[in-house]
């Protein structure tokens, strides 16, 4: 690869605009004068890559990467630095020097991932020229193209080819210029049987598969023949350049345009994205036939937070495909559904529809995903009710899926009032399926029976708490909120278990059926215990954006209340809060056993009440004092347990 000039290198830096190039790969929204989205490093649901244009240099938070847009292209892309440098020089039209022809030794020289790389761009072309030069690719590939409706500019931009039917024609011209056969093996254009080496996509027309940012990674073949027995597509295989599950064809052309519309439609297949293409809807994407994965769904999301999936009218496909969308429910994406008239798919409608046709289509039939599994299951059930049953479970089972708790309670209501069934069923059974999940995804059992024992809160009656019952339920609340998200080593039967405060508050409090009076507290510790069931760990940091403003004044009181703590703290209540990081695990116990005990206090207090009392007989007495002494126990267990944790 020839050497680009110093001078032609400050003016691709100087040109390209960071904001703009990461743009193409990341959904970026406004954060003050940076901007902030999803890491397209690694996955991740809190947005923790941040871009500075004014600086000119990119953050990301989750794995330590930075750098500029140079250093940004060669980490996502796996690019060398003039690989990167090629690629911005393309992007903002940069005339570079004409690059030297690389010779046999120079390929032997380049490293393995490179020179795949270099293979692959150099089937494009063959396949292209094949398609567009030769009289077999213009009379049966091109042919093929033009009766499938695709327009010359459409198979130039999406790169089509054609294959030759000889058997050996890429290998051949591919060896000739000096590429080993094991490279092209690897990537799966050639392969050798019986000492014999020939084309693996031999007489198909071909349609290359582009990464983000346009380097071909592999290739989809179709046949032309109508043998049964021949398989209509081979895909290249997985290699070290190609991983179909991370892929999603026609992302390339579509990112942009799914930024603007805030919307990604998915398709089945490839003809069906370039068709869309063609109709002027370029926000058009497939999973190539496969199984729709959590990678794919996690590169969407980068760009948006809209899926809508595009149907034909094969019911089993559709059926089949409902694996794959609980997959999109469960990472937090919005999915709507367009189901197509019988006979028809995206890429037939889309050839006899003008844009505006298609456009009012598409919006005129989108409907949420969970109505249109609804619709489609429970479709001639009406006489098989334990079907129905089971089939509703089916839909409340992708209900539970949904992060967001609002929007399950929606669908959740729905639901009940389609099927008249009781609301508060529905609601029970999407926790029972959330807090079981939960539960699968926790190493520890006795972590596991602490958080799903009891999915649901308490009902308690808000009252009027006591001043010094209030501190103490505040002073749970202030940990929880300063260290939830931090993890403490327990010591159950000598194993050391790391567990997060937050998952061990809600489990000592569980295991005494104990909850919170005062109101505030009391809806905090409900959304943390919700963030728990589905994986998060909130924070202060979380309820300092929260709407409710009585929420918000006591975090923000507690939180910034340290340095003010009343000396009553300590010396008549016991609760101390100097170095209390140093031992957290003492710190965030001994308020756990101060909680209990004065709970437990309060108890008892409400019993020796009780016994007071006139007009109780001599076995409700005999069962009072029995309580009163068991409770009496349980708090100079807790009173003993608190003499032994020491406050430094």
């Amino acid at each position: 690869m020839s050497r680009i000039p110093e001078h032609i290198v400050d003016q691709i830096i100087q040109t390209a605009r960071i904001e703009e190039v990461i743009g193409e790969f990341v959904q970026l929204k406004r954060a003050g004068s940076n901007l902030k989205g999803l890491s397209p490093f690694t996955a991740e649901k809190t947005p923790s890559f941040v871009v500075s244009p004014a600086k000119q240099i990119y953050k990301c938070f989750s794995t330590s990467k930075g750098g500029n847009v140079v250093s940004f292209i060669m980490e996502k892309e796996h690019f060398s630095y003039p690989e990167a440098l090629r690629w911005l020089a393309d992007k903002y039209n940069i005339e570079l020097p004409k690059e030297e022809e690389l010779s046999a030794e120079q390929l032997a020289a380049a490293n393995e991932k490179d020179s795949l790389f270099i293979i692959n761009e150099f089937a494009k072309n063959h396949f292209m020229e094949t398609l567009h030069e030769t009289d077999e690719g213009k009379s049966i590939g091109l042919s093929y193209f033009t009766e499938r409706g695709f327009h010359p500019d459409i198979i130039k931009r999406f790169q089509l080819g054609y294959c030759k039917n000889t058997g050996t024609d890429l290998t051949k011209a591919a060896l000739d210029k000096g590429f080993k056969f094991e490279y092209l093996d690897k990537v799966g254009l050639s392969k050798e049987k019986d000492g014999r080496q020939f084309d693996f996509f031999k007489g198909r027309v071909i349609f290359p598969i582009h990464s983000i940012s346009g380097r071909v990674l592999g290739f989809g073949g179709r046949t032309l023949l109508s043998d049964k027995k021949v398989a209509k597509y081979f895909n290249s295989p997985e290699s070290p350049v190609y991983n179909k599950s991370e892929i999603l064809y026609g992302l390339y052309f579509a990112k942009g345009e799914i930024v603007k519309k805030d919307e990604c439609l998915l398709c089945e297949g490839y003809t069906d994205v370039i068709s869309m293409h063609q109709a002027g809807i370029q926000h058009a994407v497939s999973s190539s036939g496969t199984s729709l994965t959590r990678e794919q769904i996690r590169l969407v999301s980068r760009y948006t937070k809209n899926i809508t999936i595009l149907y034909d009218g094969d019911a089993a496909g559709i059926k089949a495909s409902f694996r794959g969308i609980d997959l999109i429910l469960e990472e937090g994406l919005n999915v709507k559904v367009v189901l197509f008239p019988e006979g028809e798919d995206p890429d037939s409608f889309a050839k006899k529809s003008t844009t505006d046709e298609l456009n009012e289509f598409l919006e005129s039939h989108r409907q949420d995903f969970i109505s249109f599994k609804a619709g489609l299951l429970l479709k001639g059930t009406e006489n098989d009710p334990l079907q129905k049953a089971k089939l509703i479970k089916d839909i409340v089972y992708s209900i539970s899926l949904i992060p967001d708790s609002i929007t399950r309670t929606i669908y959740a209501k729905q639901i009940a009032s389609s099927y008249q069934l009781a609301e508060e069923m529905i609601v029970q059974e999407v926790t029972k399926h959330r807090a079981g999940k939960f539960a699968e995804e926790v190493d520890e059992p006795w972590v596991k029976d602490a958080i799903t024992a009891k999915p649901i809160l308490p009902k308690v009656n808000v009252q009027e708490v006591p001043k010094d019952e209030a501190l103490v339920e505040k002073e749970l609340i202030r940990l929880m909120l300063k260290f939830g998200n931090k993890e403490v080593l327990l010591d159950p039967g000598g194993d050391k278990i790391p567990v997060s405060v937050n998952e061990l508050v809600i489990q000592e409090l569980n295991s005494d059926d104990l909850s919170f009076k005062h109101p505030v507290c009391y809806d905090i510790f409900g959304e943390i215990v919700d963030g728990v069931a589905e994986g998060i760990l909130y924070t202060y940091k979380y309820f300092l954006k929260s709407s409710n403003s009585e929420i918000l004044n006591l975090t923000t009181q507690l939180i910034g209340f340290e340095d003010e703590l009343s000396p009553k703290w300590a010396t008549q209540y016991r609760i101390y809060t100097k170095q209390e990081d140093s031992d957290l695990i003492g710190t965030v116990l001994y308020a756990i056993y101060n909680f209990k005990q004065y709970k437990i206090t309060e108890h008892i207090k409400g019993l020796r009440l009780q016994l007071a009392s006139d007009g109780l007989s001599q076995q409700e007495q005999l069962e009072l004092l029995a309580e009163q002494m068991a409770y009496e126990k349980i708090k100079q267990t807790f009173s003993e347990k608190l003499g032994r944790i020491i406050i430094k």
